[in-house]
């Protein structure tokens, strides 16, 4: 299968790149190259056969018809979004324009290319659980939870899965949707929590936590991640959507107390990490708990996660440790190191 994989110099989509080509399919990986893109992120297999890059945006519709016409893929997995929550709070402007008319512009530009050439094809839409919106201490969300998204990120992306639905219904384009939890691992920007955790606990400075860090998050490592995400892409049922989960849900003051711990261990020094923790002002529309239920994933694909929460998180600690020219490189990235989301 030759797949087009937009947003595949990011964190989620060059995992997915780099199964993809290792499990022996073609890759167009397509990115505008943000600020949160990275081509390392694919160094490994940029030199692979069955690989090829285009630096464009999905908002350009000439660059996609174009893209579309020199490539012509089996399929698309889309995964380029703007995707920080506390950035969608200080500039929801970007996020309506990329993930919502870019994604648009791609449904019409693969629905055309889809069109043209006869024959299978699939448009993997990759979204996110923050489109339903918060959950009490009980409950999971599965695919017939009613969407209430709580910030302009969460809504950028539940617009985007409902524009993927109609195109399915009204023009018949062959959608499968994907939901999927909090990912972590290897290659994350350094804005989100893990990631955070780790640098500004290396560098000795206060390891910020939101609130009492009693908001709860499902994590769900980014290898099982792309893993279920090409199995969607391949036996999913068209016009059906697929919760992504790991059930290993934690609060986030447990967790990062998990990666302190693994720090002591394997950076140890004087003092112990976890007396950098400091409680700083929580975010507007901070959700409580996300939590997915798995189970039409598991049943109908076979789909389970094979890292566990605790090899997972010393796996990404370790790939920090170890990688520490990547993230340097990225240190003075706009945004890196400095508190957003709190709007004036």
């Amino acid at each position: 299968m030759k797949i087009l994989v937009t947003g595949g110099a990011g964190f989620i989509g060059s995992a997915v790149v780099r199964l993809a080509i290792a499990r022996g399919h073609q890759v167009v990986n397509l990115d505008a190259l943000s600020y949160a893109a990275c081509l390392d992120n694919v160094s490994s297999v940029a030199d692979a056969p069955g690989y090829a890059f285009e630096h464009a945006d999905i908002r350009d519709r000439a660059a996609l018809d174009r893209i579309f016409r020199d490539h012509a893929p089996d399929a698309v997995m889309h995964l380029a979004a703007e995707t920080h929550v506390d950035r969608s709070i200080d500039g929801p402007a970007a996020f309506i324009d990329t993930n919502v008319t870019g994604t648009a512009t791609l449904l019409q530009a693969a629905r055309a290319h889809w069109q043209g050439r006869g024959g299978a094809f699939r448009f993997h839409h990759v979204s996110t659980d923050e489109v339903f919106g918060t959950l009490g201490p009980a409950g999971r969300f599965t695919e017939a939870t009613a969407y209430a998204p709580n910030s302009p990120y969460a809504a950028s992306k539940a617009a985007a899965d409902h524009l993927a639905r109609a195109w399915f219904q009204t023009y018949g384009l062959p959608v499968v949707l994907s939901n999927c939890t909090n990912n972590y691992g290897p290659y994350q920007f350094p804005e989100k929590l893990i990631p955070v955790t780790i640098l500004t606990a290396l560098a000795g400075d206060p390891i910020p936590v939101y609130g009492a860090g009693e908001n709860v998050r499902d994590w769900l490592y980014v290898e099982d991640h792309a893993a279920a995400l090409l199995l969607v892409l391949e036996n999913g049922q068209v016009g059906r959507s697929y919760n992504v989960g790991a059930e290993a849900e934690l609060t986030n003051i447990d967790l990062v107390h998990k990666i302190c711990a693994l720090l002591d261990e394997m950076r140890p020094k004087n003092s112990p990490y976890a007396a950098q923790i400091s409680f700083v002002a929580d975010r507007p529309g901070h959700d409580a708990r996300y939590a997915i239920d798995p189970a039409r994933i598991r049943t109908e694909l076979g789909w389970r996660p094979q890292v566990t929460l605790e090899d997972g998180l010393r796996r990404t600690v370790a790939w920090y440790l170890d990688n520490e020219a990547w993230w340097r490189a990225l240190s003075t990235r706009d945004g890196v190191g400095r508190r957003l989301g709190r709007p004036g």
